[in-house]
């Protein structure tokens, strides 16, 4: 046994060097996309790590679940996912999370763009009950780091429409606002306003996502702003998507449409009900081939 509990299980700067040996073999093994259930041997019965104060732990599925979402081992997070729903996404150690109130893996899952391993971690939420279930979709993450966004405004902030739709789909709240009293839609009406306007089919993909989800009287602070430089948004977005958001004409028929026929689908249903819509492939809003 190349990390023995014997000898991590003592004190001192020996143990501490034997810790951060031993993690970040695991670290490795992980981005090495080693097989599962040589990573669960590892984590299980070898490896520990150094927790502020001395404190010598092992690796909780929540920590391990970290790991491979930073390095997309799908198998493996299906596997923490499946065998341990409720710990797997519970609140890491400090060692791994600047912020205490929840778990950080949804954010996590959006900023590294793992679509297929957020997909599992929504399906895994739907057997939480439903008042956990809102706020661990809905969670702020850490004032300091995150700026008290969601996981829905990162999504909007990195330009994200295969994840925002997910997350919205399942049942995240998109009008909360951040630290900074912003929206979701206002968090990405700003990347919008970037020049040059790059990445814009994305960025307009991702508003019209939100169009299906947000409701007509929302209220969010970049309106002011869209009705002083008109022209400009008028041309960054389409007069069509201008009018919608200022509130100056009702949305499309198409978008009225899909926000009754999206309100028929249930979380634990969602995405793939969006198939079975009674309209052609090419009007449907992304196309997520995502394995159930």
């Amino acid at each position: 046994m190349p990390w023995s509990v014997r000898l991590v299980g003592g004190r001192g700067a020996q143990s501490q060097k034997q810790c951060k040996k031993s993690s970040f073999a695991f670290y490795q093994a992980v981005r090495d996309l080693l097989p599962v259930w040589f990573l669960e041997d590892m984590r299980t019965m070898e490896v520990f790590h150094w927790e502020d104060g001395g404190k010598v732990s092992v690796y909780s599925p929540s920590e391990a679940l970290l790991y491979a979402l930073v390095h997309d081992h799908q198998p493996y997070a299906r596997h923490l996912l499946t065998k341990f729903p409720q710990s797997a996404l519970a609140v890491p150690s400090q060692s791994f999370s600047c912020c205490q109130s929840s778990a950080p893996h949804l954010a996590m899952a959006v900023r590294y763009n793992r679509v297929r391993v957020l997909f599992r971690i929504l399906k895994a939420i739907q057997a939480f009950p439903p008042s956990d279930r809102a706020s661990y979709l809905d969670r702020r993450g850490c004032s300091r780091v995150e700026g008290g966004k969601t996981a829905s405004h990162v999504a909007c902030e990195l330009v994200r429409p295969e994840c925002l739709l997910l997350l919205l789909g399942h049942g995240a709240s998109p009008c909360l606002k951040d630290s900074a009293g912003n929206t979701p839609l206002d968090t990405l009406l700003q990347q919008i306003s970037h020049t040059p306007a790059a990445n814009m089919r994305a960025k307009l993909l991702c508003l019209d996502c939100l169009f299906f989800f947000v409701p007509q009287d929302l209220q969010f602070t970049m309106k002011q702003q869209l009705l002083d430089n008109r022209q400009r948004w008028q041309d960054l977005l389409g007069e069509s998507r201008f009018q919608c958001l200022v509130g100056l004409a009702p949305p499309s028929l198409f978008v009225g449409a899909m926000r009754v026929l999206i309100r028929t689908i249930s979380p634990e249903h969602f995405p793939e009900a969006l198939d079975n819509l009674p309209l052609p492939h090419f009007l449907k809003p992304l196309d997520l081939k995502l394995e159930s």
